[in-house]
C-alpha cells in the first residue's frame, strides 16, 4: 500500500483509518453501554459479573484485534521495519485520541482530561486519568509521524540497544503507573491517586531516547 504513495499521501491514508476505527470502537462502546442499562464512563467498581464472564473474555478479545490491526497496517504501509514501527505508533496514538473525541461527541463523556478511566485489560487492569493515555498519544503521533518522514526521504535514525533500552523502560514506568491499583481494583475498590511523577519520569525517558534516535545519534 504505501509504496506507492507520497509520504503526505499516506499519512493521510493511516490517519484516516485511525479515525474511523476509533469512530467504530466508540460507538460500540455506547451500544454496550445501552445494552447493558449503564451509562458510558460508569466503570468503577469493576463489575465481577464483566470481570469474570464472556464480556470480559470477549473484550480482550477485542482489544488484542485492535492490536493486530494497528500491526497491520504498519506492516501494509512501512518499507522496512523502523517504519512500520513508526507508522503502527501513528495509527494507535490517532485512534486513542479519536476514541476519545468520538466518545465526547456521542456521550458527552469524558467530562474532562483529569477523568479516570479503565484504559486496558491485557494482562491486567490498566487505570489512569484520560490526560496521561493522551499524552502518550500525542508523542507517539508526533513521533511516529516524524520517524516515517526520515526514513521516506533516507535519512538516518540511530537504532541502538541504548534507544531500545531506554524506550522500552520509559515505556514499562508508564504501564506501571497504570498497573499499580490492579489488586484493589479486582477486589473491588476504586483507583487511588495517579502516581503521575512514574509517568512522568517514563515519559521523558521513552522521549529522549526517540528524540535522540531521531537526530542520529548512535552513541
Amino acid at each position: 500500500m504505501g509504496a506507492g504513495l507520497s509520504f503526505r499521501a499516506t499519512a493521510v491514508a493511516v490517519l484516516g483509518f485511525a479515525l474511523a476505527m476509533a469512530y467504530l470502537e466508540s460507538a460500540v462502546v455506547v451500544y454496550l453501554q445501552g445494552a447493558l442499562d449503564t451509562r458510558v464512563g460508569d466503570i468503577f467498581p469493576l463489575r465481577p459479573e464483566l470481570e469474570a464472564g464472556d464480556l470480559y473474555r470477549i473484550e480482550v478479545g477485542r482489544e488484542a484485534a485492535t492490536l493486530v490491526m494497528i500491526g497491520a497496517i504498519g506492516a501494509f504501509v512501512g518499507r522496512s521495519r523502523l517504519e512500520r514501527l513508526a507508522w503502527a505508533a501513528v495509527v494507535f496514538g490517532a485512534w486513542d485520541i479519536g476514541y476519545y473525541a468520538w466518545l465526547q461527541v456521542f456521550s458527552g463523556w469524558p467530562g474532562s482530561l483529569v477523568t479516570t478511566d479503565l484504559l486496558f485489560l491485557i494482562p491486567v487492569p490498566w487505570v489512569g486519568p484520560v490526560w496521561s493515555p493522551v499524552l502518550v498519544s500525542v508523542a507517539l503521533v508526533g513521533v511516529g509521524l516524524t520517524a516515517a518522514s526520515r526514513l521516506r526521504t533516507g535519512r538516518h535514525i540511530a537504532d541502538t540497544r541504548w534507544h531500545w533500552a531506554a524506550g522500552l523502560a520509559g515505556g514499562f514506568l508508564v504501564i506501571l503507573s497504570y498497573t499499580l491499583d490492579t489488586g484493589r481494583l479486582l477486589n473491588g475498590g476504586l483507583p487511588g491517586p495517579y502516581p503521575w511523577p512514574l509517568f512522568a519520569i517514563g515519559m521523558l525517558l521513552a522521549l529522549g531516547a526517540a528524540a535522540d534516535a531521531l537526530r542520529g545519534h548512535s552513541s
